[in-house]
């Protein structure tokens, strides 16, 4: 059962005292998820898989889902998949941390929730396009031109650096 305030959180109790090689596959589906305030995700899809090693638990995740932006030409609002994996391993003791410097609990309770939400911010574009061929707004008017052409064209620019723009 998938506590609703903590829905990453899993108990790693029972995986601890496996065979080294021992794997458990944990699935998630929200058709809406807030992973923080900044990131809201829906259609989300997610598989964990928690493997046996001997320095720790290696957590594996394939991850899927889709997140509201606003196009940098347009401003119109859109939906952007986003597809992301990620990799860490959890150590027993502080002998076997890795770079990520992340331990289990005592209390054996995994919670991916900010893993997840690390990972998938940076699946999320810098200057999302809603089409690779968006054409913007007037500079003048400020009309959607991927709707209409208003008619405005761009200024001649009187910069000295005008004559370099020919050379391209």
């Amino acid at each position: 059962m998938v506590n609703p305030r903590l829905p990453f959180r899993i108990n790693v109790g029972f995986i601890i005292h496996e065979e080294v090689g021992a794997h458990y596959e944990f699935p998630f589906e929200f058709q809406k998820i807030q992973l923080s305030e900044d990131l809201e995700l829906q259609n989300f899809k997610g598989l964990v898989e928690i493997g046996r090693t001997p320095q720790g638990l290696l957590i594996q995740g394939k991850f899927s889902g889709k997140i509201r932006l606003e196009c940098v030409r347009c401003l119109k609002e859109f939906s952007q998949p986003l597809h992301w994996n990620l990799t860490e391993l959890f150590a027993f003791n502080e002998k076997s941390v890795s770079d990520s410097g992340l331990i289990i609990p005592d209390d054996a309770q995994i919670d991916l929730e900010t893993l997840i939400r690390e990972y998938a911010l940076l699946e999320v574009p810098i200057n999302p396009l809603h089409a690779a061929d968006c054409k913007g707004l007037c500079p003048v008017c400020g009309q959607d031109l991927n709707m209409a052409d208003c008619g405005h064209r761009p200024e001649q620019n009187d910069s000295p650096f005008a004559a370099l723009k020919d050379l391209l």
